[in-house]
């Protein structure tokens, strides 16, 4: 009975995990460049004293979801989508960080910056500038950005070599420990965005499904819990 508990208590965590990943998806379905994530769970045995082991299902691993978001245009110059795999490179305080939001703007020194402020970084890892007050570029689909026929550099376009190996950083800054590759067949779209990934209505389909199993869960640790109530008053007396 104590194992069924332990068992119980375990997946009762793992939904709660689910659960809070489903509503910060669902809370950023408008959100430029978004990715969805969700939880990949995996078996695992648990050896029991004087017993049977154990077979188990725990939520480890958070998987980022790589499906094309929708691409919108906005007619910016240095708005920015990606077209295929890959992500924008960022150089935040914390190290380089990968994105696929390409709102960017230009700074006062004549940086090309995210929303944030971060620079935004060429195929060799370097920020790229521009003349002060030129922020009219022209952007190709390798990335190259020229202005009036000068070639000012090109945006570097990465691909980690797994996305498993990704981690959300914030809410469109990821980082990678992993090796970065160059995303040769993907596309540089100036003048658009991509819009977050997020399927909306099966995430709150899975958040229905994930709530009623929970609160079965809950219905069961909560007889159990009787059930040991009810053999110790019968001890005691």
């Amino acid at each position: 009975m104590e194992n069924a508990g332990y068992v119980t208590l375990t997946r009762q965590s793992g939904l709660m995990r689910e659960m809070e990943i489903i509503a910060h998806n669902i809370a950023n379905a408008a959100t430029t460049g978004f990715r969805q994530q969700g939880l990949v769970f995996s078996e695992y045995v648990q050896s029991v004293d004087n017993g049977e082991s154990l077979s188990m299902a725990a939520a480890r691993v958070r998987k980022t979801s790589v499906a094309q978001g929708i691409l919108t245009q906005t007619g910016n110059a240095l708005d920015l989508a990606i077209e295929g795999n890959g992500y924008f490179q960022l150089e935040t305080p914390n190290g380089v960080r990968l994105t696929r939001a390409g709102a960017f703007n230009v700074n006062s020194v004549g940086d090309i910056v995210s929303t944030d402020g971060h620079r935004v970084l060429d195929v060799g890892g370097a920020p790229i500038n521009v003349p002060p007050g030129e922020a009219h570029v022209e952007i190709a689909a390798d990335g190259t950005i020229s202005l009036e026929g000068i070639l000012l550099g090109q945006i570097g376009i990465v691909q980690p070599g797994s996305d498993i190996n990704l981690t959300r950083e914030s809410g469109v800054l990821f980082k990678t420990d992993g090796v970065l590759e160059p995303a040769a067949t993907s596309l540089v779209l100036q003048g658009h965005l991509e819009g977050s990934n997020v399927d909306a209505i099966s995430q709150l389909t899975r958040m229905i499904e994930v709530q009623r199993a929970y609160e079965m869960g809950q219905k069961l640790l909560d007889m159990d819990h009787e059930r040991a109530t009810s053999a110790l008053q019968t001890l005691i007396k």
